[in-house]
């Protein structure tokens, strides 16, 4: 096992110098965060690729530690970072604006995680009082009618059933309107409305946000459901940071094309169709939500049809729209709002650490490097080939190469086995 782990080790090594000498690394989406296994980890990962740059075991997720760690990375890569996702924590928020000087954007997950710790117990807990309520007045009813048909107090219970039922649709469809609320959260927040793929500015998103807060205040408000203000304080904080994506997003997409001389037809080609086309077909594969998939998808064919029918797709010759596509759909997977990544990737860790009853520290790195060159998406792609644009031999079958034979296992004594 020792020498199977460095051998893995020094082949990727290997392998990641190559990809930084002779590769295409593209500046950093960063997504920073900590872990805790048998001591504290703390982890930087590249959103766009899901490659990771950084698992290191940290005393401690001071500034400091974070801002030595994540500047030495990064020079060995050659490389700098457009924008960090990550929680509030200060350190993290102090390590984008002054460490690595870019735009340090709030995780759109704790931000809705946030607005539902300010009601969603208030409201589902009053829902679940109501079911319960109306399961004893059921049951009191069923006993009346088998014993008392036709009484004054059954039919009293008939009445009070009645109003509990009332009562659980009434907080089931308050329920359900919170439900709705969060969910708009995401659908808000992308570079063009989901309706009619018209394009958005961080402005528009944050006005949009802020309506969706203060209707879901609202609701709760008119249902005599207390909120919880500092949490709902903590999201409104966080609106104006998440919102800035958009622009800054849509920044980098024309620095990437400044140099070519679109004429305004084929600027709003670019701009209104391609762009939200190939964005479309990206997220909407990102989420489980009945809701949104379907939304999303909506969105995709609205706009698929135009682009199809516009002269533009027309006169272009297949190969060269294929380039284009590509180049659209590498930025729509630029738009990373959430750090959803780095938690999956530490819940996986955690998962191993149970099941392996504690990991080896030695083996930290290891885990880092299979994630990187091993772990294959559905399109059979590896962070490492998204990451650096080159490609690399296959893990197993390169280290397996370099393995002698085992040995053979202990031989016991004839005589012996058979006298056993």
């Amino acid at each position: 096992m020792h020498t199977l782990e460095q051998t893995i080790l020094e082949t990727t090594a290997a392998w990641e110098q190559e990809g930084i000498a002779h590769g295409e690394i593209r500046p950093i989406i960063g997504a920073v965060d900590e872990t805790f296994l048998q001591r504290m980890m703390l982890v930087f990962m590249e959103l766009a690729s899901g490659y990771l740059l950084m698992e290191e075991v940290a005393v401690d997720r001071t500034y400091d530690t974070w801002d030595g760690l994540v500047k030495a990375r990064l020079k060995t890569l050659e490389v700098g970072v457009l924008y960090l996702v990550s929680d509030r924590a200060k350190a993290l928020i102090k390590l984008a604006q002054t460490g690595l000087d870019c735009l340090s954007i709030p995780d759109l997950f704790h931000l809705s995680h946030d607005l539902a710790k300010s009601a969603s117990l208030a409201v589902f807990s009053r829902l679940s009082h109501a079911q319960q309520a109306l399961t004893r007045a059921r049951q009191r009813l069923a006993t009346l009618q088998a014993s008392h048909p036709g009484s004054a107090q059954a039919q009293q219970t008939q009445a009070l059933v009645e109003a509990s039922e009332a009562e659980v649709q009434r907080w089931q469809g308050v329920g359900s309107a919170y439900r709705h609320g969060l969910g708009n959260l995401s659908l808000i927040m992308h570079p063009w409305r989901l309706v009619d793929s018209t394009r958005q500015t961080s402005k528009d998103v944050e006005r949009q946000l802020q309506a969706e807060v203060e209707a879901l205040e609202a609701l709760v408000a008119t249902h005599g459901v207390p909120v919880k203000q500092k949490a709902l304080a903590k999201v409104r904080k966080q609106l104006a940071g998440v919102s800035a994506l958009v622009d800054l997003w849509w920044q980098t997409v024309w620095h990437d094309v400044e140099h070519i001389a679109l004429p305004p037809r084929w600027k709003h080609w670019v701009d209104e169709l391609l762009l939200p086309l190939m964005y479309w077909q990206e997220h909407r594969s990102h989420t489980r939500c009945p809701r949104q998939k379907a939304e999303l998808l909506q969105a995709f064919r609205a706009v698929q049809d135009t682009f199809e029918r516009h002269p533009c797709t027309q006169r272009l010759a297949p190969e060269i729209l294929t380039d284009w596509k590509a180049w659209a759909a590498e930025h729509a997977r630029a738009f990373q709002r959430a750090s959803s990544a780095v938690e999956g990737r530490n819940g996986y860790l955690s998962q191993m650490q149970h099941n392996h009853r504690g990991l080896p520290k030695r083996r930290y790195q290891v885990w880092t490097v299979l994630h990187n060159f091993d772990c294959r998406a559905s399109d059979g792609t590896t962070p490492a080939l998204r990451f650096f644009r080159r490609e690399f031999p296959d893990l197993f079958e390169t280290v397996l190469s370099t393995i002698d034979d085992l040995p053979r296992p202990r031989q016991r004594h004839e005589v012996l086995a058979i006298s056993h």
